[in-house]
């Protein structure tokens, strides 16, 4: 045995010691186990982002998101039959033009979601425009073609009007652990969201808020077509859920300032002079809510889009963007719908200037005096009235050949978003005991200059095919039908 040992050998009792794994042995296979339990403990992450919308934004997005590397599954949910048959006969794919040059994306999926009527905060019924695949077909008929698989990743890119008829059309595909993305211009769109489709906040989804800045346009070149007019950004913010909201929450601040600049506490958290380091400016607390995968998925993914431009802010900051876009909207969409203009016909007026002045009179003031801004300091300063005027004329310099997107939908008698930007402000003047009379007599004047339009184009003369057409006492009949009778 000992011969053996000397040649190199090893004895019996060797052999049996090192057979037993050391410490550090034992140690790592139990970490490499942990993080095995770990990543198979945690659920995995459903990478297919629904987009619901089909127009210029959403096919813009739609475009981007498939020519990332490693792209997500995308769903086109569109929400009138005729469109889905449209897209299934063609070649299925989406096209961009940039300055003339055409790129296709393909790989998408498409889906119908018909949109719910609602009337006095309850569901009566569908569109009528969207929901005949066939003709008389039951209701059941009709929503079998919709898809039941749950969306975890949702981006809502209709119409501010038409966003409550597209969510209660999918609402049952939505769970607390989804994330949808407004994508809309004007305000109160999410409270209303939550006000009337998700009302319990334990089974609500999570909200994350963009602003897109890009110019998209209908192309000549074909269905499923877009132009990139103008390149711009979407800036994407994660608002906090009411499930997780604390008193440090962006929205409960503990600290406020006051007009004067002097600084003040809540009530209910009064600081220690000890506690205070300056009495003037006390440290900023940081928002205190927690990202889920979802939310954490969705905005990695519009980041990783370079044509996006996407941006991340802090609910704050995204909110004060998100009012200076809404200044602007609330001057140019509404006085381009009356003079049924361009946006460079309300530059060097002086009649329309007074009238521009006036009103931000009345929107300076409601937004000077929001609750959600009172702990922000210079507020004053930024949502000055003679700021936002210079902020106004210069975007509607930029954008002087341009035609509004209000005034797009009442030259073709569609609803506007005037609730939504001038109605905002007067439902929060309201609120807030300000009376705002001009923005109410603009939100009145569009949706008379929208009536108006919409009754003229329903004046038209019936084109009959197969008959000739008779007027009798303001009828208009077909011989065929006078024969029937």
């Amino acid at each position: 045995m000992a011969s053996r040992k000397a040649f190199g050998g090893e004895s019996a009792e060797d052999g049996e010691k090192n057979t037993e794994p050391n410490q550090e042995q034992t140690d790592r296979h139990k970490s490499f186990r942990s993080a095995a339990d770990f990543y198979r403990a945690k659920p995995t992450l459903d990478r297919r982002i629904h987009i619901l919308g089909v127009g210029n934004v959403g096919s813009f997005i739609a475009h981007a998101l498939r020519g990332i590397p490693d792209p997500p599954p995308v769903t086109l949910i569109f929400s009138r039959w005729d469109k889905l048959n449209e897209w299934n006969e063609s070649q299925k794919r989406l096209t961009l033009v940039t300055d003339g040059d055409a790129e296709i994306r393909e790989g998408y999926d498409a889906e119908i979601a018909i949109p719910r009527i609602r009337y006095h905060h309850k569901e009566v019924g569908l569109n009528a425009s969207s929901a005949v695949p066939l003709e008389d077909g039951s209701r059941e008929e009709i929503l079998s073609g919709e898809s039941t698989e749950p969306i975890r990743s949702l981006i809502i890119c209709s119409k501010a009007a038409s966003v409550l008829q597209g969510i209660s059309s999918v609402k049952h595909r939505l769970d607390k652990d989804s994330v949808i993305l407004f994508l809309q211009n004007g305000m109160g769109i999410v409270e209303e969201v939550s006000r009337e489709i998700f009302p319990d906040p334990a089974t609500r989804p999570y909200y994350m808020l963009g602003i897109n800045s890009h110019g998209v346009n209908n192309s000549s070149g074909g269905k499923f077509t877009t132009t990139h007019a103008g390149f711009g950004t979407i800036l994407l913010g994660i608002l906090p859920h009411e499930r997780d909201r604390n008193p440090n929450s962006p929205y409960e601040p503990d600290v406020k300032f006051s007009p004067g600049g002097k600084v003040g506490a809540t009530p209910t958290n009064q600081p220690s002079p000890a506690d205070e380091i300056n009495s003037e400016y006390p440290p900023p607390t940081s928002a205190k809510f927690k990202w889920t995968p979802n939310q954490r998925y969705l905005l990695r993914t519009l980041l990783r889009a370079p044509v996006l431009g996407a941006a991340a802010y802090s609910p704050p900051d995204l909110l004060q963007i998100q009012l200076e876009k809404l200044v602007a909207n609330c001057i140019i969409n509404p006085l381009t719908v009356l003079l049924d203009a361009r946006n460079g016909a309300i530059l060097y007026n002086y009649a329309l200037t007074r009238t521009m002045r006036l009103l931000l009179s009345e929107i300076s003031l409601v937004i000077r005096s929001l609750p959600e801004l009172q702990y922000i300091p210079n507020v004053s300063s930024r949502f000055d009235p003679g700021r936002l005027e210079t902020l106004v004329v210069s975007i509607a310099n930029k954008t002087k050949d341009n035609v509004s997107s209000m005034l797009a939908d009442a030259r073709a008698g569609r609803q506007t978003e005037i609730e939504y930007i001038n109605g905002w402000i007067v439902k929060r003047g309201e609120e807030l005991g300000i009376v705002c009379a001009l923005n109410y007599m603009v939100v009145q004047m569009v949706k008379g200059k929208v009536a108006m339009v919409a009754r003229e184009l329903g004046d038209g003369v019936p084109f009959v095919e197969g008959g000739d057409v008779e007027v009798k006492e303001g009828v208009a009949q077909t011989n065929e039908e006078e024969e029937k009778r």
